[in-house]
């Protein structure tokens, strides 16, 4: 992938940034990796990472009901209502009615396994978060997830497996720590 061109590059890293699940958690590791400049690729992973949120917004939820039922693509299409679902509903839990914005926006911008755009957008279809308090949110949650995944990235390309192991460490004690907060609550 060294070869190709600059423009490409940065291309494929728009696409990754679009991509449900992978978004730009994964977009910003792999630009790091190809030694892209960052004040390049951190624009083009939010902007192409934002593109999608509208269409999800609007059409998702739509879409997975209609297509349910389907032989072929209704276990997956189950499986996204049922996290979109989920997700919603963990939402207005730890938040109640009126910190749903900042909910929306910390499960977006937290890069953890599940949470991104997509996700928010979707669970926020599901709470029927106006559109434009949903793309704010997830707007700002984007970016903090891309300063966090660039500040990760750079660290661990700095670093090398010592700053991985010690990234690894940091966020481990960082949710344990949180858990048991929660828990004390």
């Amino acid at each position: 992938m060294q070869s190709l061109p600059l423009l490409v590059k940065y291309v494929i890293i728009g696409i990754i940034s679009m991509v449900p699940i992978v978004e730009l958690r994964g977009a910003i590791p792999i630009a790091e990796s190809l030694g892209l400049n960052i004040f390049i690729y951190y624009p083009v992973a939010i902007i192409c990472n934002m593109l999608p949120v509208p269409i999800i917004y609007l059409f998702a939820r739509k879409v997975l009901e209609w297509g349910k039922d389907k032989k072929l693509i209704g276990p997956f299409f189950s499986w996204c209502l049922e996290k979109g679902d989920k997700g919603g509903k963990k939402l207005k839990e730890s938040a109640g009615e009126k910190g749903l914005f900042w909910a929306l926006f910390l499960f977006v911008g937290i890069p953890l396994p599940g949470t991104g755009a997509w996700t928010g957008t979707l669970a926020a279809s599901f709470l029927d978060i106006g559109f434009k308090t949903t793309v704010a949110a997830a707007m700002l949650g984007v970016i903090l997830a891309g300063i966090i995944m660039s500040c990760g990235s750079i660290f661990v390309s700095t670093f090398g497996w010592l700053g991985l192991g010690l990234l690894i460490l940091a966020l481990a004690t960082i949710i344990i720590v949180s858990l048991k907060v929660k828990k004390r609550k």
